[in-house]
């Protein structure tokens, strides 16, 4: 379903290793919005919650809501290091069409 890149575990384990709070998961969804119709939204989460399916990749566990399913089948995400920026990249094969940002799509 979800794949994470080894670089996107990394970030990801240091992410929950810093957290203030007790996490056990990164939950990850698909809203209407952006400027392409769709955006992913992803956070550290403590628990999943009832309607969320958990998978688990290189040791994290991913809490992904029902209505998201559909939408991130497939999807990649990576973790990028770049001179000017870096953040969290997705490879979706269900998009369409992407924003330049790369966090919206449609």
């Amino acid at each position: 379903m979800i794949n994470l890149t080894e670089s996107a575990q990394n970030a990801l384990k240091s992410a929950i290793s810093a957290a203030a709070q007790p996490v056990s998961g990164l939950r990850i969804m698909v809203e209407g919005g952006g400027c392409a119709g769709f955006k992913y939204t992803m956070g550290l989460a403590a628990a999943p919650k009832p309607d969320d399916t958990v998978i688990e990749r290189g040791g994290i566990k991913l809490f992904i809501d029902n209505d998201s399913h559909e939408h991130l089948a497939g999807t990649t995400i990576d973790f990028v290091v770049a001179f000017d920026s870096s953040g969290f990249t997705f490879d979706n094969p269900n998009a369409k069409s992407n924003c330049s940002c790369g966090k919206s799509f449609s």
